[in-house]
């Protein structure tokens, strides 16, 4: 008997033993004070962990947010530039085409100017001087042959001639500077203009509020002159009108001139394109005036021209 209850104790030892020694610890017992600290500081740390992840994920976006900001700014930027940049480059192509334009019309208005200033000092030679020389050789041959009764065919062949000579000098010098132009003014000029082209092709009509009397500045009233016989010139050979018309307005500063024709018409994207010397050449004259010039004109419609010129009245 004190055996067997000497190895019971001793198994029911060795059991326990075995219990506690599997058993969890603290899993039934009530937790301690270190144990209830250790608890809070983990959860603390846990708290912490997650504010110090939000806080970087905050930053990442902050920072993927700046980078895209500055990729924005850096292309606006660009095309800002860019756009700096081509319109300089228009600015100068302008101002390079200006500066050709204004050459062009320097050498246009010069030649024309110097053509002017020639064709008056020819056209006064002529009358002033050839015709009156021409005049007095045919009166010294006149009375030379009444005085000496001659009847001779050569003298009279001559006198004729010399007439001829005469008369060719003279409509030269009307030509270059019209008598008329010069003793009754610009409108009487090209009311007499529109007649002497009218013809049975043709007829030129003249309208006008501006009395035959008015006279404008000498160079002036050349100018225009030549600048509206151009513009005939170019109905006549060009445009195959029937009927044209030249319309005379004087406001209390301006001069305006319209000429209508009914004939075909053209392209007028071809004076940009630099093509109708002539008509350029006019437009050139008109900008040195300080005048516009506009030319309205279609060929599919068919409604002939429209020019219309407005200058300063001199």
């Amino acid at each position: 008997m004190p055996l067997l209850r000497f190895f019971l104790f001793t198994f029911l030892l060795i059991t326990l033993n075995g219990i506690t020694c599997y058993a969890q610890p603290g899993a039934f017992a009530p937790k301690t004070g270190n144990e209830l600290y250790n608890s809070k500081t983990d959860s603390l740390f846990s708290s912490k962990n997650a504010k110090e992840q939000q806080i970087v994920k905050q930053e990442k976006h902050e920072r993927k947010l700046v980078v895209s900001l500055f990729v924005i700014l850096v292309i606006l930027l660009c095309i800002l530039i860019f756009f700096v940049y081509e319109n300089n480059e228009l600015k100068r192509k302008n101002r390079q085409k200006d500066i050709k334009q204004k050459l062009q019309l320097n050498i246009i208005n010069s030649g024309i100017d110097g053509q002017e200033s020639e064709r008056k000092k020819i056209a006064s030679f002529l009358h002033d001087n050839i015709n009156s020389l021409l005049s007095s050789v045919g009166l010294h041959l006149n009375v030379f042959v009444a005085q000496n009764n001659i009847k001779s065919v050569e003298i009279l062949k001559a006198k004729t001639i010399l007439e001829e000579v005469h008369d060719r000098l003279r409509d030269m010098s009307h030509e270059l500077i019209p008598t008329l132009l010069v003793r009754f003014g610009l409108v009487y000029a090209l009311e007499d203009l529109c007649e002497k082209n009218s013809n049975s092709s043709i007829h030129f009509e003249f309208i006008s509020n501006v009395s035959t009397e008015k006279r404008y500045n000498e160079k002036f009233e050349i100018k225009i002159y030549f600048i509206v016989t151009e513009l005939f010139n170019n109905i006549i050979k060009h445009s195959g009108a029937t009927e044209a018309s030249i319309t005379i307005h004087q406001t209390s500063s301006r001069l305006i001139i319209t000429i209508n024709d009914n004939g075909k018409g053209f392209h007028t994207e071809k004076l940009n394109r630099g093509e109708g010397f002539g008509l350029n050449r006019i437009r050139a004259r008109i900008k040195k005036l300080k005048g516009s010039f506009i030319i309205t004109s279609k060929m599919i419609e068919k409604t002939g021209t429209s020019i219309k010129i407005k200058v300063p009245a001199v």
